[in-house]
């Protein structure tokens, strides 16, 4: 199995990381580790860099942390992404967040530095990763005026049923993780979602239910989908490692 979106670099796993990146190596084909802050940036690539062929990275800044950017702190990642973007698998995660973001001028400037790396992505020819909360409608609005119809487009905790049409329509994938086991409708959209629109996450250190979650969890992800289609795991977890292959090109050794 692949888990398309984790953070290995965040300080949960600063005691363990090798020996939780080893454990997965025995046991998964990939992971995808998500760089979400310019601080995070030079951790990620070492990390991408001492297990090349298993670990793999996206690269972006998350919309949740607009209001904390430091004078130039932007700029310098987008030029740190262009410099080593050969070592870089995708652009993400990226975004909306009307959740932490209440206030309109701040949200503005989210969308700002979303059609800003948006651009890049287009610029470096390489798949985006989106994060979206609470701000669907403006997310999907702001990939289809920019011309991402058909692109590789991956929505990230893609929970709203409602609008998987139009993610489909717009030939765009989703992945699901260990949060389909508390919710109906996400279950729902993983009975629905082509099984070739589908990957596997976690998330993590996040969405442990209690604990710290790791990679391993996109087990618990890929038996649930199983369940809810109505095939066999090993279906699901061959078709969405050849998605994730696809989307991130993968070289996988």
């Amino acid at each position: 199995m692949i888990d398309v979106h984790c953070h290995l670099e965040q300080k949960n796993y600063n005691k363990d990381r090798d020996a939780v990146i080893e454990e997965c190596r025995r046991k998964m084909k990939a992971l995808v580790t998500c760089c979400a802050h310019p601080s995070d940036f030079d951790l990620t690539l070492k990390i991408c860099s001492k297990y090349n062929g298993f670990v793999y990275c996206a690269v972006g800044l998350h919309p949740e942390f607009i209001k904390d950017l430091k004078e130039g702190e932007k700029e310098k990642l987008i030029e740190k992404i262009i410099e080593n973007s050969c070592k870089i698998s995708a652009i993400g995660e990226i975004g909306l967040d009307y959740h932490w973001i209440k206030e309109e001028e701040w949200r503005e400037k989210q969308k700002g530095m979303f059609i800003e790396f948006l651009e890049l992505a287009k610029k470096l020819d390489l798949p985006v990763v989106i994060h979206s909360r609470d701000a669907m409608q403006d997310t999907l609005s702001i990939l289809e005026k920019q011309g991402m119809k058909g692109k590789k487009v991956l929505l990230h905790l893609f929970n709203e049923k409602n609008l998987l049409e139009r993610v489909l329509k717009n030939s765009w994938s989703i992945s699901i993780g260990p949060a389909i086991l508390r919710s109906k409708d996400i279950r729902k959209i993983a009975r629905d979602c082509p099984l070739g629109n589908l990957m596997l996450e976690t998330d993590s250190p996040w969405f442990g239910f209690g604990k710290r979650g790791t990679p391993l969890n996109v087990i618990k992800a890929a038996e649930k989908i199983a369940e809810a289609k109505k095939i066999s795991l090993q279906e699901v977890e061959k078709q969405t490692d050849l998605n994730a292959a696809k989307f991130f090109n993968l070289k996988i050794k």
